[in-house]
This record gives structure tokens, C-alpha cells and sequence, in this order.
């Protein structure tokens, strides 16, 4: 039985050549991808600063961004704290006895990290999803041209108030957020391990860096959903097919800027405040 013959040495000098054609193309488009992104971003601060207001679009994105996913993050929340204090509880009580710093360290680790970034986690497949496919179905359907032919930007009247509503609902939402994850998480510890309420009310470990970092992750959360999501959408061609596509870009892009930005910010705030 005949052995195969081995690739010839033009043959493997073509695969390689092909790989890296296919990856050098992937980072072009990449660094395509993140200049279009980064002129979306200065053009909606620009307008953000300097364009007309639109008032009723702007207290409309408010109700559609904060008042109906605040439901929706209460419950994901609450949930997550009777998950994260019950298990810290349980794992806890293997090592030290003393409960008495759940309550402490469950609330520092809300404020510094926590309670932004699973929110922003949440928004990104709410809002995000919501933005893309709204200004995308625009796209397909040519509306957003027929702004362009009115000489109005689709970034200053359809980014720009997302933008304003997102920034000014998130922190709201995260407090709110907290809040319940922190009373539900107060009454896991007080029905599973015999927690005092006010012995797990203990703020004596959130300093002022905690604020500092955690209210640095809401604006820029707050900033990033948007801004992804609206570029998607305006990127998104080809009918409902392509606004389906913009859609998954959208929350996979939004929640992997949630990820880079967390690790970024926590870095650099464990620089400054240690």
C-alpha cells in the first residue's frame, strides 16, 4: 500500500499565506470597526454638547431605558444577592465561624464592582438589543436616509438621546439595584445563618474609593451601551436578516465592552486607591 504523498513545500507556503491574508483582513476590519466606532463616540458628544435639544425624545428614551428595565434588573438583582450571600455564607462557615463581616463585605463588593457591571450586563441584552434593532429597521427600511436627505444626522437625532437617557438612568438603576440585592441578600443572612439586620448593615468597609470606582463604571457603562448598540444598528443592511444580525452585535459587543472596561477601570482604581 502506497504511502500518501507529503504537501510540497509551494503547497504549505500557500496555507501559510492564506492565514495570514484571513488574519491580517480580520485586523483591518477590526481597526476599521473601532475607528467608525470612535467617530460614532466623538460625533455624539459633540452633538451631545452642542446640538438642539429634543426634549421629547429625550424624556422618552428616559421611560424606555430606566422605568421599564427597572423591573426587570429588581429581579435579577434581588436573586443574585440571596444567591452570592448564601453561598458566601456556607463557604464562609468552612473556614471562621464569625459571619459578623458578610454583610460588610457583600456591600463593598456591590458598590466597587457588582451591582454596575451586572447591571450594565442586563441593559446590554434589554437596551442594547432594543437600540439596535429599532435604528436598524430604520436602515433596512430607508428611514434613516431620508434623514440624511433632510440634512439631519442619524447620530444627533437617534444616537444622541439614547446616549443622554442611558447616562442619566443607569446610575439611577444601579442604586436601585443595590439597594434590593442588598435587602434580599440581608434577609438570606437573617433566615439561613441568624444574621442580625443590623450586624449585616455594616457600611464600615466601602470607602471612598469604592464610590469612586463603582460611579467611574456607571458612566462609563452608561456611555458605551449606547453608543455600540446605535453603531450596530446603523451598520446593520441587508432586511430583517441583517437587523437580526445588528441585534446580536449589538449585545455581544455591548457586553464585551461591559468586561473590557471592567477589568480597566478595577485595574486602574487598585492603582490609585489600592
Amino acid at each position: 500500500m502506497s504511502a500518501s504523498p507529503e504537501p510540497s513545500a509551494a503547497a504549505l507556503s500557500g496555507a501559510r499565506l492564506a492565514i495570514v491574508g484571513t488574519l491580517g483582513r480580520l485586523f483591518l476590519d477590526l481597526l476599521e470597526t473601532v475607528r467608525d466606532l470612535y467617530r460614532v463616540f466623538v460625533l455624539t458628544l459633540y452633538y451631545s454638547v452642542r446640538g438642539e435639544a429634543n426634549r421629547p425624545a429625550f424624556f422618552r428614551q428616559m421611560y424606555e431605558i430606566g422605568n421599564r428595565s427597572l423591573g426587570f434588573l429588581a429581579i435579577v438583582m434581588g436573586f443574585i444577592g440571596m444567591i452570592l450571600v448564601y453561598q458566601g455564607g456556607l463557604q464562609t462557615q468552612r473556614v471562621v465561624p464569625d459571619l459578623s463581616l458578610l454583610g460588610a463585605t457583600f456591600l463593598q463588593l456591590l458598590v466597587r464592582d457588582l451591582a454596575a457591571s451586572i447591571c450594565a450586563l442586563m441593559l446590554a441584552t434589554r437596551v442594547g438589543a432594543g437600540i439596535a434593532a429599532e435604528i436598524g429597521s430604520m436602515v433596512v427600511t430607508e428611514q434613516v436616509d431620508a434623514l440624511r436627505m433632510c440634512a439631519t444626522d442619524p447620530i444627533d437625532y437617534l444616537i444622541r438621546p439614547r446616549f443622554l437617557a442611558c447616562l442619566s438612568m443607569f446610575g439611577a438603576l444601579v442604586v436601585i439595584a443595590a439597594g434590593v440585592a442588598f435587602l434580599s441578600g440581608m434577609w438570606t443572612a437573617h433566615a439561613f445563618f441568624g444574621i442580625n439586620p443590623r450586624t449585616f448593615a455594616n457600611v464600615s468597609m466601602v470607602s471612598v474609593g469604592d464610590l469612586t470606582i463603582g460611579l467611574t463604571k456607571c458612566v462609563a457603562y452608561g456611555a458605551a451601551i449606547p453608543v455600540i448598540s446605535g453603531y450596530c444598528g446603523l451598520t446593520a443592511f441587508g432586511g430583517s436578516e441583517g437587523v437580526g444580525a445588528a441585534t446580536t452585535r449589538a449585545v455581544v459587543n455591548s457586553s464585551l465592552a461591559v468586561i473590557m472596561l471592567n477589568f480597566v477601570i478595577s485595574g486602574a482604581g487598585y492603582l490609585v486607591f489600592g
